[in-house]
This record gives structure tokens, C-alpha cells and sequence, in this order.
């Protein structure tokens, strides 16, 4: 973050389109979350980050709020609960300028706009945010086709719309993550509104990887491994016999679907009869945990491994092999809480189709669920090729 000087500087300069003031954190936080967005998408092509104040009035003066845990806190989780996509790099800390403590949030360009809020693309004007005009989000998306991309944002020269399910596209996803207004006044082509969140590349005329795996036909015409394989055994060893096996093909949100409602299966709830009344014994498995790691371990794979995501069931563990090692700045270490993603349009994908309720906390959560349940902690194995996690069962 900037030295006390710079940030000084910046707080008085009222005409600064990279600077945005607040005397305080609204109850209604929109237009934090605007400028936020604004600031992501670096109309003006400024190359650097942004900078709200919180505690600031609009003649550059502080306000003398309290800053305090909870302020920033509230001002930290902003950038994980979905609302901003993609998900945007920021930094809050408190600091001391004109004698007064104030909030203040950094917010770094994204590398691939546009970045959107609630569906709609925010820029900055002067010193003032606006809404994007066609022309405006159709520069942001070329500056966005010039940076490197990710596999699931490039475009897969042998398939065409045909390959595309556009039914759910149309009829359901684009209500979950458009604003109603902005649909009231879209008069774009489907491949105009595939291409605006990444599932069409509109250059080359054809679906991203994304588009295919998201809302795709039959995404194993194009990635083999784009499946999940699931065998159970009837003991704690593979020397033991198979007891059911199945292989879940279709687009991301087919296989969801077929894995929400085949993980309940493997959850066994048995009653403890006691003298006077029946009590209910803890679950094998929590169903949080079941879910959030399966789902981390399809959001993260490697899809261009010729591998399926494995999930193999034992009498005493559950294992889920994601193919792919770990990620961009993603280390053993900081596994669960580091918030880089190898396929950042089916992080938003997911997210839009209400398989996630904020980015970047699965494992927390499935950890949590675990420990609430007296099951022992997941356990992580790393290897160059995949991720595996073993989810031991409650005794």
C-alpha cells in the first residue's frame, strides 16, 4: 500500500479519478461496491490501483470516524462475497493521515476486464463512477482479449454456439447474475451476452472452454477428462471388492446436480437407543463437507489433464483426487485461505448457478463442518499431477 505522504496527497486532490472519499460505511454499501468496480476496471488506463477513503468528507478532510475492527473487517469481506466479479485484489488497512486515523482500501486493476457489479460495469468519469456504455465495455473486453488467459477464458477452435445449451443460459443464468435493468434494455445477441461473461469468443466466433464446461452439450467432445468417476468399495483397501460404480458426465452444472443428490447417499445417520428414548447418533459424513470439497476439487482441476476427478469410497474414508497441482501462488501452506483461481470464469460460473456462497472459503468451511461433526480434519496429499483430499469417517 501507498506511504502516508502519497495517500495524503491523493485525499486532498478533489479532482482525482482514481480516488474515491467517504465520511462513513453506509448500511447501504452500493456505491462502495461501485467504486470498487470502477476502480477494478481502470477505464482511464492508469496501470495502478485506486484508493477509497472511509472517514473522509468530500473536501479531502478526515471526519474523525471510528476505525474500528469491525469497520474493517466489514470492508475486507467485501471482496469475497460475490458480489464483484471477478473476484478483485484489494488491500484495507487503517492509517494515520492528518493527525486522524481513517480506512483505506487499495483496489488493483484486474488483469482481464470487464469487471462487473451485480451484473453491471462500473467506470470512472472525472472523479465521479458511471455505468458503462455499450462502447466503453466493448474496450474493457478488448483490453481483456490483449492480456494472458487462463485456459477456461480461451477459445476452442474446434466447436461452435451449436455445442452451446443456450436454453438455461438464457432462461436462468443471465437472471442470477445480470441486473433485471440491464436485461430490460439488452438488444444483444446471445453471442454478445456469452461473450460479456466469458463464454464466447466473439473474434473466432466460437465457445470459450468455459462456455463449453459451464453450459456445453457434451463438454467430452472437446476435454476428455471433463467427467467425474466415482467407485465404492465394500471395505477399506482396492483389494476389496466394487461395490457400485459410476461415471457423472455432462456440462458443470449437470454434474453438480447428479453429485448433490448422490453424496446424501453416502451418509449414514444410526439411532443409539437409550432406556428411556431414542437419540440420534452423529452422521458418518457432514454434508457440508461432502459438498464444499467435492465442488472445490471440480472448480480447481486442471481440464486440460486427460484425468477425471476421482471420488472413491471406503468403509472408513471418502478420497477426492482433483487432476492438477496447486495454482498460480497457491502453496501447501497457504491451501484453503489463498484465494488464486486456475479457472476464474467457472469460479463466477459456479457462483452465478448458487453452488457457492462466497469465493474462496470452501475448504474453510468444509474443515469447520467436520470438527462440529467429531470427524478428524481433512487431510491433503500434493503432487505435481493432482490434489487429493481423504475425509475420514466418524466412529
Amino acid at each position: 500500500m501507498r506511504e502516508d505522504s502519497e495517500l495524503e496527497k491523493l485525499m486532498l486532490d478533489l479532482e482525482s479519478d482514481w480516488v474515491e472519499r467517504k465520511e462513513s460505511l453506509p448500511k447501504d454499501k452500493d456505491k462502495i461496491y461501485q467504486a470498487i468496480c470502477a476502480f477494478m476496471n481502470d477505464m482511464p488506463a492508469h496501470g495502478h490501483s485506486g484508493v477509497l477513503f472511509i472517514g473522509v468528507d468530500d473536501r479531502g478532510e478526515p471526519t474523525e470516524l471510528p476505525i474500528t475492527d469491525e469497520l474493517l473487517t466489514t470492508m475486507a469481506q467485501m471482496r469475497s462475497d460475490g458480489s464483484l466479479q471477478p473476484i478483485p485484489d484489494l488491500e484495507v488497512q487503517p492509517r494515520t493521515l492528518q493527525g486522524c486515523r481513517v480506512a483505506v482500501m487499495e483496489v488493483h486493476p484486474v488483469s482481464h476486464p470487464p469487471a462487473r457489479y451485480r451484473g453491471q460495469t462500473w467506470i470512472r468519469v472525472g472523479p465521479t463512477r458511471a455505468l458503462a456504455s455499450i462502447d466503453q465495455e466493448r474496450r474493457l473486453t478488448e483490453k481483456r482479449v490483449s492480456a494472458a488467459q487462463t485456459f477456461d477464458q480461451q477459445p476452442c477452435l474446434r466447436s461452435s454456439i451449436g455445442d452451446l445449451h443456450l436454453s438455461p443460459f438464457r432462461e436462468e443464468y443471465l437472471a442470477r447474475v445480470v441486473s433485471p435493468e440491464v436485461l430490460i434494455e439488452n438488444n444483444r445477441t446471445v453471442q454478445q451476452q456469452l461473450a460479456s461473461l466469458r463464454f464466447f469468443d466473439l473474434l473466432r466466433c466460437v465457445p470459450t472452454y468455459a462456455g463449453l464446461l459451464v453450459f456445453g452439450l457434451d463438454p467430452l467432445n472437446f476435454l476428455p477428462g471433463a467427467y467425474v468417476q466415482v467407485v465404492r468399495y465394500g471395505g477399506a483397501s482396492v483389494s476389496d471388492d466394487v461395490v457400485d460404480q459410476k461415471q457423472i458426465t455432462g456440462n458443470l452444472a449437470t454434474q453438480l446436480r447428479i453429485l448433490d443428490e448422490y453424496l446424501p447417499l453416502l451418509i449414514q445417520e444410526p439411532q443409539k437407543q437409550t432406556s428411556s428414548f431414542r437419540q440420534q447418533a452423529v452422521p458418518n459424513y457432514p454434508r457440508l463437507a461432502l459438498r464444499e470439497l467435492t465442488w472445490n476439487a471440480l472448480l480447481h482441476r486442471d481440464y486440460q489433464s486427460t484425468a477425471p476427478t476421482r471420488i472413491t469410497i471406503f468403509t472408513d474414508r471418502i478420497e477426492i483426487q482433483s487432476p492438477g497441482g496447486l495454482s498460480d501462488s497457491v502453496t501447501p501452506a497457504n491451501f484453503g485461505t489463498a484465494s488464486a483461481y486456475r479457472n476464474p470464469v467457472i469460479a463466477e460460473a459456479m457462483k452465478g448457478l448458487g453452488y457457492a456462497e462466497r469465493f474462496g472459503t470452501g475448504v474453510l468451511r468444509a474443515r469447520a463442518a467436520l470438527e462440529r461433526n467429531g470427524n478428524p480434519l481433512p487431510e491433503f496429499s500434493f503432487d505435481n499431477a493432482y490434489v487429493l483430499v481423504t475425509i475420514r469417517a466418524h466412529v
